[in-house]
């Protein structure tokens, strides 16, 4: 036999996707496996590409959700350049977030736009902290310790590693002869002037002194390219931004397209509603060129409202989320692998990619949202605790933790994340979400690739190479499922051992 009848082979065990997801009762990603297909590649030749939108293509199939402990410029700059999208959250002013959304446009591979400064007064503890919770030296010492005055010095390791006295000001240790380069210098320039002075960093600095960027020597050696990087035309990393349907996000929409958005998303919990259909209606309306992403939606019925008000994209999930409580609150929702299959199904009919969101805690749950028809899959508690995640590191009972906080969390409905769900001015809050942390993750540049050499695996088991042909394969019926009894779920996760240690998600 040929390696093509092999593949073809009509000897079909389980279901098709049609016949798995045709019972009447909801199924979660643990519910199912996908039967294993037939291997003749490397899992070097899976390729991860696929559609966010109809017209915005990514490397990866990662989005970071807009929440404001996983998502502002540091994640959404740092999923861009790994080939995935981070979409900016609006807990905040119209003003914050499309400086947020600005930093990712404007920025340069090498170049740290918005670094950490200190002034003359703050001591080397003030240092020891920023290495503890950012995990880096080799600050910038400026006149009144923000960005906007002039650079007067820099403090690195070598300044302050045999100080006993953390007490003392940096004015005290700082280098005040400082290597600088000039505002326009090229990342070449930059790197030329670090490998001949043999430097750690290299200060930017404009015609007056003020320091305006950093180029740091260990990102240079470690970020040299990004090939998979997510750009636009202009070659601009791409960045996504969260709006409400609230009257106060059409002017929002219009200041994030003024500052280079690339796709919004019209964040509802449940988003089939004459609100949002009349904000999806505005902004194709008066941007035509802005690709807009509706939802949250879990049926077929719903899919085809928010499609035929032109959205480009699906946002599937009501509830499977890890700090989600709406469905035990609410009494509403749907099991999340039930509600990517269905709406899939129904939104490929128009050639609109969904985005699985929600209920994703490891690599076969991606596999598993793409493999029933996800294009994309949008994650906060994978990023959560990742360094380009919002908010300081803390530790508890020894372990490195990061705070991870639900939209509808009480925290965060006080700071504006009520307008998803309906509830904003509302006295009386009801929460359906909590708070809580997340484990230290490490950063998103070497997180992407763990992820990602993950699902390439689980491809090859799968037997397609790409997440086209995964989807034909669905389509088709020769992607083959199994449904899973609670024993077979217990038989199939770690059992019968004395004690173990579970692998870490933190990649090294």
């Amino acid at each position: 036999m040929s390696n093509q009848s092999y593949r073809d082979s009509q000897f079909l065990d389980g279901l098709s996707g049609e016949e798995l997801f045709s019972m009447q009762i909801g199924l979660t990603y643990r519910d199912f496996l996908v039967l294993p297909g037939f291997i003749d590649f490397n899992p070097s030749d899976v390729e991860l590409d696929t559609r966010l939108t109809k017209k915005i293509k990514l490397k990866r199939p990662f989005v970071s959700s807009p929440m404001d402990t996983v998502t502002e410029s540091s994640m959404a700059i740092a999923q861009a350049l790994m080939g995935g999208i981070g979409i900016i959250h609006y807990n905040n002013t119209i003003d914050e977030q499309v400086a947020e959304v600005s930093k990712v446009k404007r920025f340069e591979n090498g170049f740290i736009s918005d670094p950490v400064v200190l002034g003359p007064k703050n001591t080397i503890h003030d240092l020891d902290r920023i290495k503890e919770t950012l995990g880096f030296t080799g600050i910038p010492i400026t006149a009144d310790g923000t960005r906007n005055s002039k650079l007067i010095g820099i403090v690195t390791n070598r300044d302050i590693d045999f100080e006993r006295d953390r007490s003392i000001p940096v004015e005290k240790v700082m280098t005040t002869e400082v290597i600088t380069g000039k505002a326009g210098i090229t990342l070449k320039e930059a790197n030329d002037i670090i490998k001949k002075e043999k430097i750690g960093k290299l200060p930017i600095i404009d015609k007056d002194g003020k320091l305006v960027s950093l180029v740091s020597r260990s990102d240079l050696k470690k970020n040299k390219e990004f090939p998979d990087s997510s750009k636009d035309e202009n070659k601009r990393l791409r960045c996504g931004a969260a709006v409400s349907t609230l009257p106060e996000s059409r002017e929002r929409v219009a200041a994030l397209y003024e500052a280079g958005v690339d796709v919004i998303i019209i964040d509802s919990a449940q988003g089939n509603s004459i609100y949002q259909i009349e904000m999806l209606q505005f902004i194709k309306s008066n941007f035509k060129n802005l690709e807009v992403i509706g939802g949250n939606v879990v049926t077929r019925g719903q899919a085809e409202n928010l499609i035929g008000a032109g959205a480009d994209g699906l946002r599937i999930g009501m509830g499977p989320g890890s700090i989600c409580i709406t469905q035990d609150t609410m009494a509403v929702g749907r099991a999340q692998a039930t509600a990517i299959y269905q709406t899939a199904s129904h939104a490929a009919k128009y050639d609109v990619p969904v985005i699985a969101d929600g209920g994703i805690s490891n690599i076969g749950d991606i596999a598993n949202a793409l493999a029933i028809g996800a294009s994309a899959c949008m994650m906060g508690f994978m990023f959560a605790g990742t360094t380009e995640a919002p908010g300081e590191y803390f530790y508890e009972n020894g372990i490195r933790l990061k705070k991870y906080r639900g939209m509808a969390s009480i925290e965060a409905m006080k700071a504006g994340g009520d307008k998803r769900y309906f509830n904003e001015g509302q006295k009386v809050k009801v929460a359906q979400g909590v708070s809580g942390s997340v484990v230290d993750r490490g950063s998103i540049l070497n997180f992407i690739p763990y992820l990602s050499l993950g699902l390439r695996l689980s491809f090859q088991d799968m037997g397609f190479r790409t997440v086209q042909d995964l989807h034909k394969g669905l389509r088709e019926g020769k992607l083959r499922f199994e449904r899973r009894s609670e024993s077979a779920q217990a038989q199939g996760s770690v059992h019968s051992l004395y004690s173990y240690s579970a692998p870490s998600l933190r990649a090294e």
